[in-house]
């Protein structure tokens, strides 16, 4: 499994291509931003219509990173529906195929801005959680001293043999990690801009997620 090791807090963590973070420890892996619903959301709303196939690519995805970690806990840091009634409208097949990812699982639904009530396809909801000094919260908040959280969807642009192409991104430093955007159909801000530049210490890295993962200095972002 390709991977790239960091610590926060003395607690080692992994993170993988897809943009999942794994902590092979406490046996729990965590993903945000999944943004169920948002081909639906936009179609009910009238703004765009778009293949409504996002749910099962992004389900695809993390079933994939479950197998290869064989965690025993998820957490699921927020925004992982597009909006409250995402949750309530997801076809039959996807509630049977999420009910079955969580048998013989604790699963954690974080509240986000995009979907703050109470889910109704199992699992435990709550606003936020710490584990072992680790605060797992949708927004970072500069009053936690270490934390892992979600919500700006960073990205990184970078030029190669006169090409320049984008692509999603944790960002790391010695307090926090900011998650990239699990979801099939989400955009982003890049990490090299506001407020992303003033949340993350001048020595952060951003991890570039793809077939394989690699670290860029932030300050190296185009």
């Amino acid at each position: 499994m390709n991977y790239f090791k960091f610590s926060i807090s003395e607690n080692e963590l992994l993170a993988l291509p897809s943009g999942a973070l794994w902590w092979p420890d406490q046996s729990i892996l965590c993903v945000s931003d999944l943004h169920f619903g948002k081909s639906n959301r936009l179609a009910r709303k009238g703004q765009s219509w778009m293949p409504p196939y996002e749910n099962q690519d992004t389900l695809l995805r993390l079933e994939k990173d479950l197998d290869a970690t064989n965690t025993k806990k998820i957490i699921c840091l927020g925004d992982s529906f597009d909006d409250n009634e995402a949750s309530r409208s997801l076809p039959p097949d996807e509630v049977l195929w999420i009910t079955k990812m969580q048998t013989r699982r604790e699963w954690i639904w974080i509240s986000g801005n995009h979907d703050p009530s109470p889910k109704n396809l199992g699992g435990t909801f709550l606003e936020s959680l710490e584990i072992e000094k680790l605060n797992f919260q949708h927004i970072a908040s500069s009053k936690k001293r270490f934390e892992i959280s979600g919500h700006y969807h960073p990205k990184i642009r970078v030029r190669v043999k006169h090409q320049s192409f984008t692509k999603r991104c944790f960002l790391v430093d010695d307090k926090r990690v900011i998650m990239p955007a699990y979801g099939t159909y989400t955009g982003g801000l890049y990490c090299n801009r506001d407020p992303l530049r003033s949340i993350m210490n001048q020595n952060s890295i951003a991890l570039m997620t793809g077939k394989e993962i690699y670290p860029i200095p932030i300050s190296k972002a185009n």
